[in-house]
C-alpha cells in the first residue's frame, strides 16, 4: 500500500491511496495522470495538513433499536466525534485510531453497519468554476480507472453545477 499526493490544476489537493505489487509502475502511472491534466505529483506528507484522516460509518437509522441520543452517548465512549442524521441513515465520524473501537461498539449495540471505511476529509474545500474543474475531473477519472488506485480524495468543492457535469459524463 502506498499513498501519493499532488496538486491538480487550480491548486486542488489530491490524495491517492493505492494497493500495488509494483510501486514503480503505480507511481509512474499516477505521475503521468497528473502531468496530462496540468497537475504535479508532490512529496509524501506534503498534503497531510490539508486532510483529516477519519473513520466513517454509515448505518440505517430506521433499524436502530435505541434512542438516537442514547446511541450518541454510548458511541462517545468509543471515540465518536460527530453524528450526522438524515431521514433514513446516520453517519458516524471518529478518529481513524478509534475505527476498531467504534466497530466493536456498534456490534455490541446490535447496530447494523451499512458501510465503513477510512477517509481523508479535507479541512477546507476550494471552490472553482465548472470550466476550471474540467481537468481536475479528468484527473479524478483517470485515477479512479487505474486498478491499483483504491481511493481518491480531494478538496474541490463539488458545487451543484460540477455534480451535474459529472453526471453527464
Amino acid at each position: 500500500e502506498i499513498s501519493l499526493e499532488g496538486y491538480a490544476m487550480n491548486g486542488i489537493a489530491v490524495f491517492v491511496d493505492c494497493a500495488t505489487n509494483n510501486n514503480n509502475r503505480t507511481v509512474a502511472d499516477v505521475r503521468s495522470y497528473f502531468s496530462k491534466c496540468d497537475g504535479a505529483l508532490g512529496t509524501n506528507g506534503s498534503l497531510e495538513f490539508i486532510f483529516d484522516r477519519k473513520g466513517v460509518f454509515t448505518i440505517d437509522s430506521a433499524n436502530i433499536n435505541i434512542d438516537l441520543e442514547e446511541l450518541e452517548m454510548e458511541l462517545i465512549d468509543a471515540g465518536l466525534e460527530e453524528l450526522e442524521i438524515d431521514e433514513d441513515e446516520a453517519t458516524i465520524y471518529c478518529e481513524y485510531t478509534d475505527f476498531h473501537n467504534m466497530q466493536i461498539k456498534l456490534e455490541e449495540l446490535s447496530v447494523e453497519i451499512k458501510n465503513s471505511e477510512l477517509q481523508r476529509i479535507p479541512k477546507s474545500v476550494k471552490r472553482i468554476s465548472v470550466e476550471q474543474s474540467e481537468k481536475v475531473l479528468k484527473l479524478l477519472d483517470l485515477l479512479e480507472e487505474n486498478e491499483d488506485v483504491q481511493q481518491v480524495f480531494h478538496n474541490m468543492d463539488l458545487t451543484e453545477e460540477i455534480l451535474r457535469k459529472m453526471e453527464k459524463e
